[in-house]
């Protein structure tokens, strides 16, 4: 019996209703076909009222919280894990905006990132930035009404049908963290505007469905009032505070591939038949189905706790950071079970499993690689004895 909210679980069965209907069927197909997901399933959830999850009701959201994000999140990410992963950007920056934006910035973004009609999309990573993130390169100069950008940028998911991309900039050489903001750059949706502006499309083997850019400025304008908050330097701290939240909304896309990953071996153990019996009769089958089941819930129990204590407005930096750390490796290990209960077939590329398996690639190193969480959970460990 769950626990959860009986609103939290109204919006958990609507999530799945719509990801079992809507997503599922279509998922593996554009998956092989390196496909975008498609626009009616993107207003599907705009009219669902997902983009605005978590987004304030007197801004015009539904004002749900963590541990809705957290279950809507599992849901959508156990039919397609790139479906999980699409209202997380519009997350990231309703709640950017919503505590350091100007008045200017919240009337212009909020209302079409709430309604999911603007979509957005990060940029941070860089060729020499990444765990290192305040070793940005790319520049932005102050010029009159603009600030002018040249640089390059790595691996910005969901660039090319963006509407507004959050950029880390490099506005002044002489400090290093104290040196970083926030611009917004805005696009046409589905192009990259100009020579000034231009991407290449990053081949991966999985998380199909949101395409990821190598970004290229050459001279970009964009405009002084699109500096998030109107002051240099506040990047990392406008940042650093929705950290704690894109773990924990990161460890329920690898709950959910997870559970997913279970259901079909499970399912394919009780049908495949070997020396006579379904092989889910066998020792060694039994066993890893538990070991699977068993890492799946304690994630995703370890996971709600941290989206309680977000939601109570409590510090949970550490705890997000265990959750990611726990809930990537125990998605990889049960991704890889599922394809060995398969055997053959999980080797090919046309099976749900297979699927699953390349996305898990990427769970160990997106949203800070396992070894920079074990890092930073050791300093916490280290920092807070006696």
């Amino acid at each position: 019996m769950s626990d959860l909210p009986d609103d939290i679980l109204q919006m958990q069965a609507s999530a799945r209703s719509f990801a079992e209907k809507e997503v599922e069927p279509i998922a593996q197909d554009l998956h092989l076909a390196d496909a975008e997901i498609p626009d009616g399933v993107l207003k599907k959830m705009c009219d669902m009222g997902i983009f605005g999850l978590m987004a304030k009701e007197d801004d015009g959201g539904l004002g749900m919280g963590n541990l809705a994000a957290a279950v809507v999140t599992e849901e959508l990410s156990r039919s397609w894990f790139s479906v999980g992963a699409l209202p997380a950007r519009n997350w990231g920056l309703i709640e950017i905006i919503s505590r350091n934006g100007t008045p200017d910035q919240k009337t212009r973004f909020l209302p079409g990132l709430i309604s999911g009609a603007l979509q957005a999309a990060h940029s941070g990573t860089e060729p020499e930035a990444g765990s290192d993130a305040a070793n940005i390169k790319t520049m932005a100069v102050k010029d009159g009404d603009d600030y002018v950008l040249d640089g390059t940028k790595l691996w910005c998911t969901h660039a090319c049908r963006a509407d507004i991309i959050s950029c880390f900039v490099r506005t002044s050489k002489e400090h290093k963290h104290s040196g970083i903001s926030l611009l917004l750059i805005e696009k046409p949706r589905g192009t990259f505007p100009a020579p000034e502006f231009t991407a290449r499309k990053l081949n991966t083997i999985g998380y199909h469905g949101m395409h990821s850019y190598q970004l290229f400025f050459d001279g970009l304008r964009v405009p002084a009032a699109n500096l998030v908050g109107g002051v240099e330097g506040l990047a990392f701290k406008q940042l650093m505070a929705t950290y704690e939240f894109a773990r924990m909304q990161f460890a329920f896309r690898c709950i959910g591939l997870a559970q997913a990953a279970f259901e079909k071996a499970r399912d394919y153990a009780g049908t495949r038949v070997q020396f006579g019996k379904t092989i889910d009769n066998f020792q060694a089958i039994r066993f890893k189905l538990a070991d699977m089941a068993t890492g799946i819930e304690a994630a995703r129990q370890l996971g709600y706790m941290v989206a309680r204590k977000l939601d109570r407005g409590e510090r949970a930096d550490l705890d997000a950071g265990m959750v990611k750390l726990f809930a990537a490796d125990m998605a990889q290990k049960v991704c890889h079970e599922a394809v060995q209960i398969h055997g053959g077939m999980g080797f090919a590329v046309e099976t749900a499993v297979n699927r699953y398996w390349r996305d898990s690639g990427l769970l160990t190193i997106g949203e800070g690689t396992s070894e920079i969480q074990r890092e930073v959970i050791a300093r916490r460990l280290i920092e807070g004895r006696g």
